[in-house]
């Protein structure tokens, strides 16, 4: 293995470890966030969260702009996509974290802290992930994708703004400004969060990860002779290469996504031993267990369909300022809020 392959598959341990101990110490998580600000009344998470994406667009946009790293190789940057598609994945997924109590990253975490419910919703996830890549639900997917996507002029919203007559570097640079200003201000107006130095450190610490994902791949993997994908942060597809690479490791290779999904689960653990927090858990009944599983075939197949989750299309996806990003991304939220308010509300169930 080259020597740049090898310093990406170890950064992208370290990112994992350094979300995984942020994420158990912090919560972040989008499903939490959008309980407690649409149920519970208590917005602290969401602001954390916004201020992730503040961060990681920020950051990500300056690497992008000073020429670092090119965003236009990563897979949302692409010039035809299926607003249908990474709708109705968006929506697949977002319903299926409510119901499985957690998305795909936050799973991770709670696996690493002795949660075993969350061992079966990373395995369901990845084997419904897989499918929906490359089993017997590919072909149904590929085939809704051939049959709606378009081919855009534009396909993030500075390339939008150049439309009108401004230039690349302009167009970077209000797009990304009024995005992160709004959620700045979304963010620090509320008098809890400001009083919360913990959640107000893990959405910059997240952001940056996401910005540190991009340029680790983009930068340090920009080899000519071995060249890795530009990614960053996202869960799906990578938990699902990582189960097969446990499985078949003879016949793989290890790349980011993989190292990342070990960094978390082991940060996660590290963190959970070192503060006392590890305890092992399990499902309160049959039903607690087929609706989990449930929720995690959603979210893998919809994560697919969506190019990413709750992470990979919400915080990585839209630091690239993508169109499709954002159709995703609302998806996931319009599902999240359907399976916590309204006739399609998930009920609570106890936990053992």
């Amino acid at each position: 293995m080259e020597s740049s392959a090898q310093l990406v598959i170890l950064a992208g341990l370290v990112i994992g470890l350094i979300y995984g101990s942020v994420g158990l110490l912090s919560g972040f998580c989008l499903m939490s966030s959008m309980r407690g600000f649409l149920a519970e009344g208590d917005g602290r998470l969401v602001r954390s969260y916004a201020l992730a994406i503040a961060v990681a667009i920020a950051a990500s946009q300056f690497l992008a702009g000073n020429g670092v790293v090119d965003l236009g190789k990563s897979i949302y940057l692409q010039q035809s996509f299926s607003v249908p598609v990474l709708f109705l994945g968006g929506l697949l997924f977002g319903y299926g974290m409510v119901l499985s109590n957690g998305c795909g990253s936050r799973s991770l975490v709670l696996l690493g802290r002795g949660n075993l419910r969350s061992f079966v919703v990373v395995i369901v996830l990845a084997i419904a992930a897989q499918m929906t890549l490359k089993g017997l639900i590919a072909p149904a997917r590929i085939a809704l994708v051939q049959a709606s996507q378009t081919t855009a002029s534009a396909n993030s919203l500075p390339s939008l703004l150049a439309t009108l007559g401004a230039t690349e570097a302009i167009s970077r640079v209000l797009a990304a400004a009024a995005i992160v200003v709004a959620l700045i201000l979304f963010a620090f107006a509320h008098p809890a969060f400001r009083r919360s130095p913990g959640q107000i450190a893990a959405g910059v610490i997240v952001g940056l990860l996401v910005a540190g994902g991009w340029y680790v791949t983009g930068y340090l993997g920009a080899d000519d002779f071995n060249p890795v994908p530009v990614t960053s942060l996202t869960f799906v597809a990578p938990i699902a290469d990582a189960l097969q690479y446990a499985m078949l490791s003879t016949g793989l290779t290890l790349n980011f996504g993989i190292a990342t999904v070990a960094g978390v689960l082991t940060g996660s653990l590290v963190t959970a031993l070192a503060t006392g927090r590890f305890h092992l858990e399990g499902y309160s009944s049959p039903r607690h267990m087929l609706r989990s599983g449930a929720g995690a075939a959603l979210m893998g197949i919809g994560g697919v369909m969506a190019f990413g989750c709750s992470i990979g299309q919400g915080l990585t996806g839209v630091s690239t300022l993508a169109l499709g990003s954002f159709v995703a991304f609302a998806g996931i939220l319009l599902g999240t809020t359907a399976g916590l308010r309204g006739s399609l509300r998930v009920q609570p169930l106890a936990v053992a």
